[in-house]
């Protein structure tokens, strides 16, 4: 059995106090740890801690704990929704294309609108852009038909609605096959 005095520096056994021993009894020791609480144990239930190498309880459950934690990846990883974002995209309302289209014909509108859709598909095609983004906007859906038709016309392209978080029930993705069958 070791010889414990006041002042010693001592662990609990079974726990993970470390403390000075402020006060003794006959079969009672008073440990005050390093944030002022005391501590009452038996004498069989601490070490003295001296000046040889010691592993503390309190240090393995923190190695425990830090070794139990997951390890993060070192590579930074694109989110799924930036990794299949839309290269490219068209806004086909009249006010992006034109500065005025006071006295213009709703048909001399659609025609424009066309014309600027199809300029932007041909320009993608021929730059290997693989994902564009036509923002047609809801209205009574007769650009959306168009665009359609239009889009139906190429073997190359697939089409469908585009993000409805995104653009909502105004806009239509287009997927241009790099290499057509």
């Amino acid at each position: 059995m070791e010889d414990f005095a006041v002042g010693d520096v001592v662990e609990a056994l079974d726990d993970t106090i470390r403390g000075v021993i402020v006060s003794m009894a006959t079969n009672e020791i008073t440990i005050e740890d390093k944030d002022g609480f005391s501590f009452r144990f038996t004498p069989k239930e601490l070490v003295k801690v001296s000046g040889r190498i010691t592993v503390s309880n309190d240090e393995v459950t923190r190695v425990k704990a830090e070794k139990e934690l997951p390890k993060k990846p070192a590579r930074k990883t694109s989110k799924p929704k930036e990794r299949n974002a839309p290269k490219m995209e068209v806004d086909l309302h009249i006010n992006q294309l034109v500065r005025s289209f006071k006295g213009m014909t709703n048909h001399e509108i659609l025609n424009l609108q066309m014309d600027a859709a199809k300029r932007q598909l041909e320009f993608a095609i021929r730059n290997r852009i693989q994902k564009v983004v036509f923002i047609h906007g809801v209205g009574e859906g007769v650009l959306r038909e168009e665009l359609n038709y239009l889009f139906g016309r190429y073997e190359n392209v697939k089409y469908y609605d585009a993000d409805y978080q995104k653009y909502g029930l105004g806009a239509t993705e287009v997927y241009i096959l790099q290499n057509p069958q």
